[in-house]
């Protein structure tokens, strides 16, 4: 007999089905979160359970780990690409985790990349530092909005960036205001040096971190950035392909010659999106034919459908260069 698992999980619990051939229930079971429960759970299926389909989840690493450590094959699902029969008038966690068991019985299962657990803890860390940069900017933001609003002068970011920057205000309310701004700003900045300096020292030692870092546009972080969320270049099947995860591709639908509506714009990595985005940014400053180019394309549009023109470029050069571990070369990629 040959036996499919589907599991619904949540921030707090998950619910478990096991289905036969027939789409019989043999299990149906809501767990708390904890492994040693599922693993007691699916035992007696162990040897007839052909794999267990698991939604991707904010919280999916425990389970998944924790599934393959134990011996099990396991497809991690995007429930944005499950598509349900439309004609349901209620569906619940059983019906969900019936219908992931359902689709893999039938082969029709899209299933997901299971990032590498050993890279999995840098990504993540990279991932907190450009929500650090973030709030570190707005920190500064405040400090010179406020000296602004205050003195009527515009100090620049990077006066305010230095340790010894003098806060031209008297003693009170407004200056403390600022001053904690500042402060701030200068804790945070420590915490996006030290996970800088523990990212940089975990992915220099790859082969492609020279390869993409010679790219015009992109320097240690968004190279870093570039890899770690692209992971195997092999999971694309097409530049094509690749270029719609970096989010680079336009989302319209069109009949006729009219456009018609708009596809899912956020589909895909919205790091990639950013880090493209940046390195266009800088490749329009310091590569001329990338300048050129920007222009050309500005004069037809306008700067960000250019700047977003220059990403899909970048992303879609990243692509050949790690694939075929080829160099850099603006003249290919700007020619026309």
């Amino acid at each position: 007999m040959t036996l499919y698992c589907g599991i619904d999980l949540h921030s707090t619990n998950h619910l478990v089905v096991v289905i036969d051939d027939n789409d019989k229930r043999l299990e149906e079971r809501r767990l708390g979160n904890d492994l040693s429960l599922t693993l007691t759970l699916l035992a007696p299926y162990r040897e007839e359970l052909v794999g267990i389909a698991v939604e991707s989840t904010f919280n999916w690493y425990w389970l998944v780990d924790g599934l393959q450590d134990a011996g099990y094959r396991v497809d991690l699902v995007n429930p944005a690409g499950i598509k349900q029969y439309e004609g349901l008038k209620y569906t619940d966690d059983r019906y969900d985790a019936f219908w992931l068991a359902h689709l893999m019985r039938l082969g029709l299962l899209k299933t997901g990349y299971i990032y590498p657990r050993e890279e999995r803890a840098i990504r993540d860390v990279l991932r907190r530092r450009m929500q650090l940069v973030r709030t570190a900017s707005r920190q500064l933001i405040c400090a010179q909005s406020q000296l602004w609003r205050s003195t009527g002068i515009r100090v620049s970011c990077n006066q305010l960036k230095k340790a010894d920057f003098p806060v031209p205000l008297p003693d009170g309310a407004t200056r403390v205001a600022v001053e904690s701004h500042l402060q701030v700003y200068r804790a945070i900045h420590t915490e996006i040096e030290r996970l800088e300096q523990l990212v940089m020292g975990s992915v220099k030692p790859k082969p492609a971190y020279p390869l993409i870092t010679s790219m015009t546009g992109v320097g240690p972080i968004l190279g870093t950035t570039i890899l770690l969320e692209t992971g195997d270049i092999e999971r694309f099947k097409s530049v094509g392909q690749y270029a719609s995860y970096c989010r680079c591709v336009k989302s319209e639908k069109t009949s006729n010659g009219k456009k018609k509506g708009e596809g899912n714009s956020k589909s895909g990595n919205k790091y990639l999106s950013w880090a493209f985005s940046e390195a266009a940014h800088f490749a329009v400053r310091y590569e001329p034919l990338a300048q050129r180019f920007y222009e050309r394309k500005r004069r037809k549009t306008n700067g960000i459908v250019a700047i977003r023109a220059i990403a899909h470029k970048l992303a879609r050069a990243a692509y050949y260069m790690l694939r075929d571990q080829m160099p850099f070369d603006a003249g290919r990629l700007f020619a026309n």
